[in-house]
């Protein structure tokens, strides 16, 4: 939500306009041009829109473009989309249990002399029940070393499934833009790898493995989406904390089990289903 972000490939220039409609950004068929006499080319350089504004910057003075990139897409922080008064809204310091609907706000564009406009909404979301997320991670990899107390392969089975669903989540969260995807795709292969070979009967070392992996890279490494109000996925914000407790809880408690496997064999004549 700090960014807005346009992407034309109409083959034809749209402009984005200022906060006093002037001409601000030009994103043509040969790259992205900034107004160097528009206001909003400072105000946006930071998220608080505290740059200093030159005094050769006026909505009244005439464009000077500057070519900025070869890109035909452009992110820029605009202030009509985003909440810039420090502090929580006056409705959420009311009641920060709920959503609140804090206004509308529209951005205006022209492509050649035709207007246009983007619209939105900005709300205030509610920051989630972080403990009880964790309480959540917690109790699933108690279960998951309860189950490898009674059926190691059954941990087999708890690591190939939340392998499975951190590398769906992983995978989404890299084809929507998010940084930092390819250790936590690469440990969710590794736990789906180690899940099906426990699976298998394999040594039990496979399961400590893959568990420790997903625990960290899936779990301790994005665990900070169990705290975000809005979190860059899609759907609800539930599926993104959810696959996260999966990789933590399933994780660990896969490896804690593997880790008592490991200290204590099954004795001779045993199998390893025992």
């Amino acid at each position: 939500g700090a960014r807005l972000e346009l992407v034309n490939d109409t083959g034809r220039t749209v402009e984005v306009l200022g906060y006093s409609g002037e001409p601000y950004l030009e994103v043509r068929p040969d790259g992205t041009y900034q107004n160097v006499n528009s206001p909003a080319t400072y105000m946006n350089e930071t998220l608080a829109g505290d740059a200093t504004v030159p005094t050769h910057a006026s909505p009244a003075a005439a464009p000077q473009w500057q070519r900025v990139s070869a890109e035909r897409t452009v992110r820029w922080h605009d202030q009509r989309t985003y909440w810039l008064s420090p502090g929580l809204p006056p409705q959420a310091q009311a009641d920060p249990t709920r959503a609140h609907r804090l206004r509308d706000w529209v951005v205006p564009l022209r492509q050649d002399v035709a207007p246009f406009e983007v619209r939105g909404t900005l709300t205030w979301e509610p920051p989630p029940a972080t403990w009880a997320w964790w309480l959540g991670a917690a109790a699933l990899g108690v279960a998951t070393v309860a189950i490898g107390l009674r059926r190691f392969r059954w941990v087999g089975a708890v690591t190939l499934v939340a392998g499975m669903i951190t590398l769906g989540y992983a995978v989404t969260r890299a084809t929507l833009g998010v940084p930092g995807q390819a250790p936590v795709i690469g440990a969710a292969a590794v736990a789906t790898a180690a899940g099906a070979a426990t699976l298998l009967g394999r040594t039990p070392f496979l399961a400590f493995l893959g568990g420790t992996a997903l625990a960290i890279f899936g779990g301790l490494g994005d665990a900070g989406v169990l705290a975000q109000a809005v979190v860059n996925f899609p759907g609800p914000g539930w599926v993104p904390r959810a696959a996260v407790l999966v990789a933590l809880g399933a994780g660990a408690g896969a490896a804690v089990s593997a880790l008592l496997r490991l200290r204590s064999p099954a004795p001779a004549g045993i199998s390893s289903d025992a």
